[in-house]
């Protein structure tokens, strides 16, 4: 006959090694405690838009599809840089900021968006770059 010491023994560490697992897991840090701050990737600038008549955005669109910048960016997602409705969800629709825009398109630039650095396209024209930038701002 087993003695109840050796019946006993096994089952008392039993509960005390499960006591002390849940009684540290209650202290430990949740997975959403242990992450980071969540930097806001669009920072939106508010602002009225302003109409884009559908000609512009038409030709915006041809001009964006022979142009080379499906190299680095889409329409819907984030790759090399990022998506053009990111794009169009942080910039209002006013000719300040497609100028600006246009003029980044054109000498290139990094920090906006983080860590991508975006190439310079000095032979595209100041014009077509700007129905470029309202063609991408129309997705919004």
């Amino acid at each position: 006959m087993i003695s109840q010491k050796f019946v006993l023994f096994p089952l008392l560490t039993l509960l005390l090694v499960s006591v002390l697992l849940v009684g540290c897991q209650k202290n430990a840090p949740t997975q959403e405690e242990n992450k980071s701050p969540k930097k806001d990737y669009i920072r939106k600038i508010e602002g009225k838009s302003e109409h884009i008549p559908d000609e512009v955005v038409a030709k915006g669109e041809v001009l964006v599809a022979y142009s080379g910048c499906a190299d680095c960016h889409r329409v819907d997602t984030k790759a090399k840089g990022p998506a053009f409705r990111d794009i169009a969800q942080r910039y209002p629709v006013q000719p300040a900021y497609v100028d600006m825009l246009a003029r980044k398109v054109i000498s290139g630039g990094f920090g906006s968006w983080g860590n991508p650095i975006m190439s310079p396209h000095p032979h595209l024209s100041i014009e077509d770059t700007r129905t470029m930038v309202y063609y991408i701002l129309s997705l919004d």
